[in-house]
Formats: C-alpha cells, sequence, structure tokens
C-alpha cells in the first residue's frame, strides 16, 4: 500500500462523523500496525496507532487536517485527546471538568448556565422584593419554609404577627389585609424561590455524579457552592430579623442593616460569579485562540480587565449600602447633590482622614457624630448623602475605567470575540451609569430600580465573560498555534 493510499485511509477515518459501529470499531482496532519499513514513513505508523488507540478505542473529536505541497500530505494534529488510565479526561493537555464524552458536557454545561440564570432571577425577585418593600412582611422562617395562608384564619393569624413588627407601627399602621397580602406573597415567593433553586441544583448535581460524569475537582467546587446556597437562607434571615427589631431612635425609621443587607448580596453574587465561570469552563475548556499574536494581545487585555472587574464588583457592592440606607432619596438630583457638588457635612469627622475610611462601602464602621437624639433625622440624612457619594465616585470611576479599557485596546491584534466582549462592556457600562441617574432623578421607582440592579449583575456578567475569553491557552495548544491567524 502507497503513501497516498494510507494518507486517504487515515483522512476517511479522521473526519467521519457520529459512532461508530462495533463490527467497524473491531475491525479498526484489530487492524495491526504497518511497519515503517512498508511505507518509508516511521510518522505513518505513529498516526495509524493514535487514531485507533492503544485499547482499540476510537477518538472522534480528533482531527487532521491535510494540505498539498510538492505532491506530498502535510499533516498537521490538533485537539487528538486521550484518556487517562484514572478515567479523568483530558484535551490535548487541559484537564476537562467533566468526563463521558461531549454530550455529558453539553448536558452539565446546560444545568450549570439554567443555576446561573436562577440565581441571577433570585437577585431581580428580591431586588423587587426589597423596593416594594415587602422584606419584613414575614416575621419568622424555617429552613424546609412553609405551606403559605390557605384560609382567612390563618390570614389573620399572619396578619397579627405582622402588625407586632416595628415597620407596621411606624410605617405601615392602618394598612389593610389586602395590601398585607401582596407583601406577604412578595417575600414569600422570594423565599420559596430560592428553595427551588436548591432542589434544582441538587436534583441533577447528583444524578451527575452517580452517572460518573463529575470530576473530583468539580464535584468539590460545586459542592461548595451548593452549602454557600444552602448559607444564603441563613444569611437573609439574619438580615430580616435586623428589620425586625425596635430602632435605636423613636424617630429612625425600622430597615434591615445596611451591612447585612450587603453580605446578603454579596453573597448572592459570588454564587452567580461561581456559577457562571464554572459552566464557561465545562464548556469552553480552551480560550478562543487562533494565533500567538491574538494569544499576546489578550494577555495584555488580561492586565488590564482584572482591576477594571475589581471596581465593577466593588461598585455594585456599595449600591447595597445606598438601597439599605434609602439613600437613593437624599439628593434627588444630578449631577450636583442638591445645590452643591458635595454636601458641607460629609467631612465633619474628625480627624479628616477618617471620611476616606469609614465612609466606603469596603469598611463597615457606623457613623459617630455627636447629635442629640432629636437630631437623628439630620445624622441620618448625613449618612444617606455618605453613601450616595460613595456610589456616584465609585460608579464615575467604573465607566471612566471601561472607557479607558475600550479606547487602550481598540488598536490592539486580538481575537474578534475579545474585541466584540469589549465593546458590549463599554456599552453596557454607559447604559447601567443612564440606568442609574434616571433612578435617583425619579425617585426610585420600582422598575426603573429593579432595571438598575439587573443592570449591575450584566455588567458583571460580561467582565467575568471577558475574564474567561482572554485566558492563558494550555501550552500544547500554543505550540500547534500559527504566528498570525488566517484571514479569509
Amino acid at each position: 500500500m502507497g503513501r497516498l493510499a494510507v494518507a486517504k485511509l487515515i483522512h476517511s477515518i479522521a473526519t467521519r462523523r457520529g459512532s461508530w459501529a462495533a463490527s467497524q470499531s473491531r475491525i479498526y482496532a484489530s487492524a495491526p500496525a504497518p511497519p515503517p519499513a512498508v511505507f518509508g514513513d516511521k510518522n505513518i505508523r505513529v498516526i495509524f496507532q493514535g487514531i485507533t488507540g492503544k485499547n482499540g478505542t476510537f477518538h472522534t473529536e480528533q482531527a487532521i487536517e491535510y494540505g498539498t505541497k510538492m505532491g506530498h500530505y502535510v499533516r498537521s494534529f490538533r485537539n487528538f485527546s486521550t484518556v487517562a488510565s484514572t478515567g479523568t479526561d483530558y484535551k490535548e493537555g487541559v484537564k476537562l471538568l467533566v468526563t463521558g464524552g461531549s454530550n455529558a458536557q453539553k448536558v452539565v454545561g446546560i444545568w450549570l448556565f439554567g443555576s446561573a440564570a436562577w440565581v441571577f432571577s433570585m437577585v431581580i425577585l428580591g431586588g423587587v422584593t426589597r423596593l416594594t418593600r415587602s422584606g419584613l412582611s414575614m416575621t419568622d422562617w424555617k429552613f424546609t419554609g412553609s405551606l403559605p395562608p390557605l384560609s382567612d384564619e390563618d390570614w389573620c393569624h399572619e396578619f397579627e404577627k405582622y402588625k407586632q413588627s416595628p415597620e407596621f407601627k411606624r410605617v405601615n399602621k392602618g394598612m389593610s389585609i389586602e395590601d398585607f397580602k401582596f407583601i406577604y406573597w412578595m417575600e414569600y415567593a422570594h423565599r420559596m424561590w430560592g428553595r427551588a433553586l436548591g432542589l434544582m441544583f441538587a436534583l441533577p448535581f447528583s444524578y451527575f455524579l452517580r452517572k460518573g460524569y463529575i470530576t473530583v475537582g468539580l464535584g468539590l467546587r460545586l459542592s461548595a457552592l451548593f452549602a454557600l446556597g444552602a448559607g444564603q437562607g441563613l444569611i437573609g434571615w439574619w438580615m430580616v430579623k435586623s428589620g425586625l427589631e425596635e430602632p435605636a431612635s423613636e424617630y429612625a425609621q425600622p430597615r434591615v442593616s445596611p451591612y447585612r443587607l450587603a453580605a446578603h448580596l454579596t453573597s448572592a453574587f459570588a454564587i452567580y460569579c461561581g456559577l457562571f465561570w464554572t459552566a464557561l469552563s465545562v464548556v469552553m475548556p480552551e480560550p478562543p485562540a487562533e494565533s500567538v499574536v491574538w494569544v499576546r494581545g489578550a494577555a495584555k487585555v488580561k492586565r488590564l480587565v482584572l482591576p477594571v472587574s475589581l471596581l465593577v464588583a466593588i461598585t455594585a457592592i456599595s449600591g447595597a449600602f445606598v438601597a439599605g440606607n434609602d439613600a437613593g432619596h437624599a439628593y434627588n438630583t444630578f449631577p450636583k447633590m442638591g445645590d452643591t457638588w458635595i454636601p458641607e457635612d460629609v467631612f465633619d469627622m474628625k480627624p479628616l482622614i477618617r471620611n476616606f475610611f469609614e465612609n466606603t462601602s469596603t469598611v463597615q464602621f457606623l457613623i459617630s457624630f455627636e447629635f442629640d437624639e432629636t437630631d437623628s433625622e439630620t445624622k441620618s440624612h448625613v449618612w444617606k448623602g455618605e453613601k450616595q457619594l460613595d456610589h456616584r465616585i465609585l460608579a464615575t470611576l467604573t465607566l471612566i475605567s471601561v472607557g479607558a479599557l475600550w479606547w487602550s485596546t481598540r488598536k490592539l491584534d486580538i481575537h474578534p470575540v475579545v474585541k466584540s466582549l469589549i465593546g458590549s462592556t463599554a456599552g453596557m457600562a454607559s447604559l447601567q451609569v443612564t440606568l442609574g441617574i434616571s433612578t435617583l432623578l425619579s425617585y426610585v421607582p420600582v422598575s426603573l430600580g429593579t432595571a438598575h440592579q439587573a443592570g449591575a449583575l450584566t455588567l458583571l456578567t460580561l467582565m467575568i465573560l471577558l475574564n474567561h475569553t482572554v485566558r492563558r491557552p494550555s501550552m500544547s495548544l500554543l505550540k500547534s498555534l500559527p504566528q498570525v491567524a488566517k484571514t479569509l
């Protein structure tokens, strides 16, 4: 058999799609490797053995590209996968998170993306619950949940419990039972939606573990995320409980602790980011890389993206302090805060340096102004103004940073996907600032407030996707890349 015939045989094997019939697999598995002397090229034997495998397994994911030059076949090897003796899947030197082939990888990826989308909806529903002031309507909590009120007597019982809360006495006194039903259903839906997420995550997780699709590394990561999700319910009740306590001053409105609200939101963001990143890693073990030049460009982008991502996350968390203190109602003007750019009493704390540490969203200390009890409203207004100022400054810095990222990378030779993601991130940052200003000027309506919270998570999603896309490829893939990408 000549070299041309063997090359055609290898090509037909490598390009065949679908699963092989048992008889065909046995034929190729039992076929002896031809001696090098017959073909005059020892590489042909290596190729043949690599395709059939030592144990006769045929790997359909392999791809062999052919070209002609001076009448000879030029063979290149890409994306060959081998199965380790331990049962862990590797693809061209990259350790895969899912075993069982491409179908298992696809199913697990869909499940993880669906779980991340569910967490996204949980964050949005939580925002609606807060904006409609429904979060304190349920005055008790059970880990497993309970049935909602089903009779008039049950509703009256729940309403009586709510009447004992500080919120009813100071804010909603005179509320009808019909109005109470609305805020109760909002909080009940938020809690049960979270419990449903737990089932939706745990059941497929158990199934995939039993099927052997989940590797040890992925299993540990998902177990940690599941534990964090279970703890999220406890954090939520810890937050709500702070709003059921009598405020220190008779002039203050009952509300949940802004620090506990920030902890609750940060935990939700962490779960979402973990799920989304893991889902991307399952379906895209290698970043898009078609040339060494594009890989180098991605490395330059990565150095810029990391600090911008951190700033986006801090800005999002600072929004929890704005929400927790109702700071969106303090100064409903833009760009000035009232009649000034910076309120006069923002830097009242002595020494001056304390203002830069105790009034940021990352350092959780209470303000200690020397006010009388009768000046509690003034004290609250100052606190709200400072929190709003923090958020405005961080949001402005975020927009400038994302804009600088786009500007500094616009002429880099990078993968089109990376360039498109940077443009989308810049557009989303602009939209998010626009939503924030509109929400402020409109006195925080539920619709715009919810859209603004969704926008924050969307911007964070784009940053995660961008970070995942500019990862460094594996060394084996890097070695197989051409210096410059091929253009059509």
